[in-house]
């Protein structure tokens, strides 16, 4: 425990021939505090808890017999989005062909406003069965992983059950630039 000394040295005794003897100053032992720390640190240690990981809900698709039937969709519950460089979004619905790309192929953004995707993926699942609406997400190699994690926070935000993250295929490339550099002039 913690020790005080406190003696004076010497008898006390009172006279002409006597020296006044020194006081000595008073000394505390702080070595059972150490130990003290050390306890409570330890108890600080376990009893705290660690920060837990969050992550996202996956919703896996079902089994099927037929593996080529698991992952057909009909073409007009589909939209597609398309993620290009500087937060510029790209979507088209169903099927792209050469014979609609220039009705069908349109431009948007992360912003709320009425052009803004989540507007855009609200009015299609409001028009379309909800065990048919499927979001195709292809990233491009220019867009930013915080553009995928936008678009991702968007589906679980607009409740999309259904959606994938697919590679985007050259013909999709080709016109995010050609949409990009018409965009730029």
């Amino acid at each position: 425990m913690a020790e005080m000394d406190t003696s004076s040295g010497g008898s006390h005794k009172k006279g002409p021939g006597v020296k006044k003897s020194k006081k000595m100053s008073t000394r505390v032992d702080l070595t059972p505090m150490v130990d003290l720390g050390f306890l409570l640190i330890t108890f600080f240690i376990f009893t705290t808890t660690m920060s837990l990981p969050t992550t996202m809900n996956l919703f896996l698709p079902k089994d099927t017999d037929k593996p080529e039937e698991q992952n057909k969709i009909k073409d007009n519950s589909a939209l597609t989005i398309l993620l290009g460089n500087d937060n510029n979004v790209f979507y088209y619905e169903g099927m792209l062909d050469n014979a609609n790309v220039s009705a069908n192929f349109k431009s948007s953004n992360f912003g709320g406003g009425e052009d803004g995707i989540r507007n855009i993926i609200l009015r299609k699942k409001a028009n379309t069965d909800e065990k048919d609406f499927m979001v195709v997400i292809k990233p491009s190699d220019e867009c930013t992983y915080k553009n995928v994690v936008d678009i991702l926070d968007e589906m679980t935000i607009n409740v999309v059950k259904r959606y994938a993250m697919v590679d985007i295929s050259d013909v999709e490339v080709q016109l995010i630039k050609a949409t990009e550099a018409a965009s730029s002039k």
